[in-house]
């Protein structure tokens, strides 16, 4: 049963994977005034350790509802995070990686668009970024754009003039920036789980394109990663 915002606070969907990211935008959109709710995607990745760690985050944040939508998009596969038969990389790769799932971003906002119409939400908080990612191009801006556009065209609340905003909090920051931030706002970073070959207790393997650009971040910034990894 769909839970309803008491608060005379505006409701927001936040996408939450369980990583430093979507941590941090969690934390802002709270920060910010926003009654949250948390949507994460079982699509069929490699583990489930991040989606016990959104569990967690979201429940430390206390938001109105947390869903976590089944989408299988190993069905398709075409994705080192969603075919094991495919390996994740260890080594930086140029070019968009293996590691990019195909529509991803459009499939988990197309989500959060039909979820926000729901709950009368007319924001969306998303954790992309376009500075230290790894080359995936539902990451950039024009992406966003697009999809902003598209989603005011799509929808009741749009074509009603309720129009809905897709917020990108971290997309012009570095990792260094986006935990800084994080920090400030008291963010527990021990409770993510960013790495793409985590084991199921959410050990980081230390070697992938995502444990590189949040070790560097760290590393940046002088302060100490809460990150546990697997012995080398």
């Amino acid at each position: 049963m769909q839970e309803e915002n008491k608060s005379h606070q505006p409701a927001a969907i936040v996408l939450l994977s369980g990583g430093l990211d979507s941590i941090t935008v969690l934390a802002l959109a709270r920060r910010q005034g926003y009654a949250c709710y948390a949507l994460s995607f079982d699509y069929g990745q490699r583990h489930n350790a991040e989606l016990a760690a959104a569990q967690a985050i979201a429940e430390q944040y206390g938001v109105i509802e947390h869903k976590v939508l089944q989408l299988g998009l190993n069905s398709f596969g075409g994705s080192a995070l969603t075919d094991a038969n495919i390996a994740v990389p260890t080594v930086a790769q140029t070019g968009i990686p293996v590691t990019y799932v195909p529509a991803r971003n459009t499939i988990f906002l197309a989500c959060a668009l039909g979820w926000a119409e729901v709950v009368q939400a007319r924001d969306v908080f998303i954790g992309v970024n376009a500075v230290d990612f790894s080359g995936y191009p539902d990451c950039r801006p024009e992406f966003i754009q697009a999809f902003q556009d598209m989603a005011n065209l799509a929808t009741k609340a749009g074509v009603e003039g309720r129009k809905i905003q897709i917020h990108t909090p971290l997309i012009s920051l570095s990792k260094a920036e986006i935990i800084r931030q994080g920090l400030a706002l008291g963010v527990d970073y021990a409770l993510t789980v960013s790495c793409y070959s985590a084991d199921p207790q959410g050990w980081a393997c230390g070697k992938c394109d995502a444990c590189r650009l949040r070790a560097e971040g760290f590393r940046q910034l002088g302060v100490a990663d809460p990150t546990r990894y697997v012995a080398a």
